[in-house]
């Protein structure tokens, strides 16, 4: 059996698994969406960084994620994370992962990658720990401007996207991250997270399913 037939064999063993044990729920994505865009920073695309992971083809999907949202006129949040030159306020997470000091005060790396920089009217957090909610006003403004959905991409699946999408789904909002456009450094640990969301956070679309989505969701100004 070759290796590509005994993964395939060993996932479909893990999803008849997994549905055995009643994790085979579905959210149903609301008719308020935003986009929200995990740290798409210079750092996963730098090859003279040591984070980066390779992830090109998961930007060109966050690429074109963002103009569809943008083209839809859904709410978008772009988050980045900042850290004090001494990462101070980084605490216990700066200390577990040294090289966190790429995002300090005046690193390039922490920048947006060309293309995917929020415009002066879409929000923009800051952060300092993986979730895009924790220590931040985010909760406060999707539910201030009545989301009910929140369309995730950005790096890396297993860590920020992944903790930013528990958090989505613990504050009431259907996380449904964007296959395509959220990426790894091992595509096996990607793949497992992917896997893992969507059995037990939220849902996992692909690029195009997303797509056709916005074309039917209400712009800002037409929500009740």
């Amino acid at each position: 059996m070759s290796g590509l037939r005994r993964r395939a064999v060993r996932e479909e063993s893990q999803e008849n698994d997994y549905e055995r044990a009643g994790l085979d729920g579905s959210l149903t994505p609301g008719t308020s969406p935003a986009l929200l865009l995990v740290d798409p920073a210079r750092a996963y695309v730098d090859p003279d960084c040591p984070l980066y992971a390779g992830v090109e083809p998961a930007v060109e999907a966050m690429r074109a994620l963002l103009a569809g949202a943008r083209r839809a006129g859904i709410p978008v949040v772009v988050t980045r994370v900042r850290f004090r030159p001494d990462g101070g306020d980084g605490g216990v997470f700066f200390r577990k992962v040294p090289t966190l000091r790429v995002f300090a005060e005046g690193s390039p790396y922490g920048d947006f990658i060309d293309g995917l920089a929020p415009t002066p009217d879409e929000l923009t957090v800051t952060k300092q720990y993986p979730s895009a909610f924790f220590g931040t006003s985010l909760a406060a403004y999707l539910t201030a401007n009545r989301i009910d959905t929140l369309l995730i991409g950005g790096l890396s699946t297993s860590g920020c996207v992944r903790a930013t999408a528990l958090d989505a789904m613990q504050h009431g909002f259907v996380p449904v991250v964007v296959e395509d456009a959220v990426g790894d450094r091992d595509p096996d640990v990607h793949a497992a997270n992917l896997f893992d969301i969507r059995h037990k956070i939220g849902e996992v679309w692909p690029l195009e399913r997303v797509m056709g989505y916005l074309a039917g969701a209400a712009p800002r100004g037409e929500r009740p």
